[in-house]
């Protein structure tokens, strides 16, 4: 492809020479370097409404299918320390690359798996790969669109990381009610996505960056002194967003039996899907707003989502359970379009892909740890009483979440 013209941003084009990076790509360019993101969180949940069938078939408790979970956790936060330091000095592409061809494993094990360790270790290799993207990945987002369309490149990495985690339970429902190998057929799928994902990023119009390395290579991602506040304000009202909809995730097909006595795939995977259409939507609806606001309506959607939830569960409704997975998917969109776009536009472009992996460190630790806590709770008082203690702890965080930016909200630079 041609070149394109330059600017003072460090990045790696086609051929992956040293230099400066193009704000003269295309703005289609600027929408295909979001295919990635979107291909990798695909695959992030499209195992989750298949995993009763894997139970059937395998035969374990509800306690290991929790630590099935929990190794997407463990690879997705180790692949945090690592992912967003490499990036930032190596390239996007080295990072990218590897991730996807993970991402073909993962599908490989999933669709052939037989054990609960074939799960475990697909379950590793899926976060592992959601790790790089959600830092090299939405960075090369901001990479190809430049120094004067970072608000569009936040929009868009943020917008493909949502969608692509609602579109995998939703194909993995669809195509394991309708067609042979409920198990293997979105994983064949998947593996198409990822193929054509690999083919974007070879052609990805990026540059390798030139400053020289300082530092560890693997350490706790952070910030440049002087942006501790963007990632604060980020986390404080993106974890609340996560957490809800990994809640969801996790525990929504039991709560869709329990109250609507229904055990489909294809309604479990559909509201997921709706949960994350709705934090797609939402994002396009705000962005002109400034990110104070976004950052408190996204506060607010998540807290208005924990009592929904407490609501559905006392009074067995259906109606309410789903308006409070879709106010959870508002709130992780809006709390996720506020910290990526104050971390694009405070955080020099050589330090964006660890500024990345912090925001998402700080939101998946408790994504992981308070809906596990809940389906352990609901094991030991009930689910109705699991449910909850969860809904009453979110809502305290998310309240706490919005009293942060209002706070600082005078201090936050105003423009989406």
């Amino acid at each position: 492809m041609s070149e394109t013209r330059t600017t003072p941003v460090q990045a790696v084009d086609a051929r992956g020479r040293s230099g400066t990076a193009g704000a003269g790509a295309p703005l289609w360019w600027v929408w295909l370097a979001a295919w990635p993101v979107t291909a990798v969180f695909v695959l992030s949940n499209a195992a989750t409404p298949l995993y009763v069938l894997w139970q059937r078939d395998i035969g374990f408790s509800k306690g290991t299918l929790t630590v099935v979970f929990a190794f997407y956790i463990v690879g997705l936060l180790g692949s945090l320390l690592v992912c967003g330091v490499v990036s930032d000095r190596l390239g996007r592409k080295p990072v990218l690359l590897p991730a996807l061809a993970l991402g073909l494993a993962a599908c490989l094990i999933f669709a052939t798996a037989s054990s609960v360790a074939a799960l475990i270790v697909a379950r590793l290799f899926t976060g592992i790969a959601v790790g790089a993207v959600v830092s090299a990945g939405m960075a090369a987002v901001t990479d190809v669109a430049g120094p004067e369309r970072k608000r569009i490149a936040a929009l868009l990495a943020s917008c493909a990381m949502v969608f692509g985690a609602g579109l995998g339970p939703l194909l993995a429902g669809v195509l394991s009610e309708t067609l042979p190998a409920p198990t293997v057929t979105v994983f064949v799928v998947e593996a198409v996505v990822l193929a054509t994902a690999v083919l974007v990023v070879t052609r990805m119009p990026v540059r390798r960056p030139a400053a020289p390395a300082k530092g560890a290579w693997v350490r706790v991602p952070g910030v440049p002194r002087g942006n501790g506040r963007e990632l604060t304000l980020g986390i404080a009202v993106f974890a609340p967003g996560i957490t809800a909809t990994s809640f969801v995730l996790s525990l929504g097909p039991s709560l869709l039996s329990g109250l609507l006595g229904t055990t489909s795939r294809i309604v479990a995977g559909a509201m997921a899907f709706a949960m994350f259409l709705t934090a797609t939507g939402v994002q396009f609806a705000v962005q002109r707003l400034s990110r104070p606001v976004i950052l408190m309506a996204g506060a607010a959607s998540t807290a208005v989502s924990m009592i929904t939830l407490i609501v559905a569960v006392h009074t067995s409704s259906v109606t309410v359970l789903i308006a409070s997975a879709l106010l959870a998917g508002a709130g992780q969109g809006m709390g996720q379009l506020g910290g990526l776009s104050l971390l694009n536009s405070s955080v020099p472009p050589r330090h964006l892909a660890e500024a990345n992996a912090a925001l998402n460190v700080g939101g998946y630790i408790p994504a992981g740890i308070l809906p596990v806590s809940a389906g352990y709770l609901s094991d030991a008082v009930g689910l109705t009483s699991g449910a909850t203690t969860f809904g009453v702890v979110l809502l305290g965080l998310a309240v706490a979440g919005g009293l942060v930016v209002v706070g600082s909200r005078n201090r936050v630079a105003q423009p989406a």
